[in-house]
């Protein structure tokens, strides 16, 4: 199951890479997540990958590999929404600082008319954090109407992360594209760097590739249910889903091929905000896009977009699409530069981006599978995976 690259010339990392595996098999064996696929790299060429434990435990045992497909959850935002959005922004096609209600008439409205772009990709807008929109609407199709009647919310902080924000961003980029943000994606990301791995909604003949995720929704179901969003009625006989309604997103079996994100499986697995799957090396490659020296999608200049704080002084700090290694408590860890940028998703995946030592890192799990709730807080495991990398990286430089 071990499989590494290194730049020619370049000291083998196989100690460092062991390291690293061992701490990941540790928390597989602690129960976080079955398995992890991991990639390091370095001015453009990949020091360490590997894969360890199992992609799916039940209803049967399949390994993890170095290509596993993983649902990436919110790196969708950055990988496809935030890069496109940066795309059309570069070409003149959108302004950052222009209002929302300009693209969207559900945002040409009360206070939201003051919501610009930049608000959206900073988490800045006032949007609630999350809704359940597959129990508000009956249709997919009206969830952004759902969000042009949601009132913001001026008592949560100021940069509070939402969903919302992300899909909104994603309507704008439709409504400008005449066509589905998939499919903008695929013309505009996966086709130019010759992607073969990355897509929304799977086809269902990858799915022995794909790493599975949680059996059933208990976690949004019970988040609903604390939120106030649903009351859990009586049990029905026959073991029949209580919850389960003929448009809601609540799934009783292993999530495996299919979005796991409620929302985006509503929106038939296409989203701004979730639904992208891929491989830790195709991550890579779209990672390289927001590195100046290796973009080939993007001006440098624009590639500076990702590193600048646009929240200063706010309780986070946010750049285009990004969270920044100076907001506190970030998972960047101590030793990667304070001009890092990364973010995170839900599923257990990560991905942060080094522009001072041209540096990625990827860390793909699967901790929502063959796992009873609470699920696992592996932020610590992901602040690990970089100091151990980056020492290995500095040690050999």
């Amino acid at each position: 199951m071990l499989a590494f690259e290194w730049q020619a010339g370049m000291p083998a990392l196989q100690s460092m890479s062991d390291l690293i595996s061992k701490l990941l098999q540790t928390r597989i064996a602690a129960g976080d997540f079955p398995s992890a696929v991991y990639l390091v790299a370095e001015k453009g060429e990949i020091a360490m990958q590997d894969a360890v434990g199992y992609a799916v435990i039940e209803p049967e045992r399949i390994e993890a590999h170095i290509d596993t497909i993983y649902d990436l959850a919110s790196l969708t935002k950055v990988l496809v929404t935030g890069l496109l959005a940066a795309i059309l922004v570069e070409a003149g096609e959108i302004q950052m600082d222009a209002r929302v209600g300009v693209y969207l008439k559900e945002f040409d409205n009360g206070p939201k008319k003051m919501i610009t772009l930049l608000d959206l990709l900073t988490h800045a807008s006032h949007l609630p954090a999350w809704m359940p929109f597959y129990l508000r609407v009956a249709d997919p199709g009206d969830v952004l109407g759902e969000i042009g009647r949601t009132d913001l919310d001026y008592i949560q902080a100021p940069v509070t992360y939402s969903d919302l924000n992300f899909i909104a961003l994603a309507a704008v980029i439709e409504r400008f594209g005449q066509k589905c943000v998939d499919r903008i994606a695929a013309e505009r990301i996966f086709e130019p760097l010759g992607l073969k791995d990355t897509m929304f909604a799977p086809n269902p003949e990858l799915r022995p590739r794909i790493a599975a995720s949680e059996k059933g929704n208990g976690f949004e179901k019970q988040t609903c249910v604390e939120q106030g969003h649903l009351q859990p009625p009586p049990a029905t006989a026959g073991g029949t889903d209580p919850f389960r309604t003929p448009h809601s997103a609540f799934r009783t079996d292993t999530i495996c091929g299919e979005v796991h994100d409620g929302n985006a499986y509503f929106m038939g697995g296409v989203a701004g905000h979730a639904g992208l799957f891929s491989t830790a090396g195709e991550v890579f490659k779209i990672a390289q896009q927001f590195l100046p020296n290796y973009s080939i999608l993007l001006r440098p200049e624009t590639c500076e977009l990702f590193r600048t704080n646009f929240t200063p002084g706010m309780n986070e700090h946010r750049s285009f699409a990004f969270q920044l290694a100076t907001t506190p408590e970030s998972t960047v860890g101590t030793l990667m530069s304070r001009t890092s940028f990364g973010h995170l998703g839900f599923t257990g995946t990560s991905l942060w981006i080094d522009p001072v030592k041209e540096r990625v890192f990827i860390l793909l799990t699967n901790r929502t599978h063959n796992r009873e709730l609470p699920f696992a807080n592996i932020n610590s495991v992901r602040r690990r995976f970089h100091e151990l990398a980056i020492g290995q990286l500095d040690a050999n430089s």
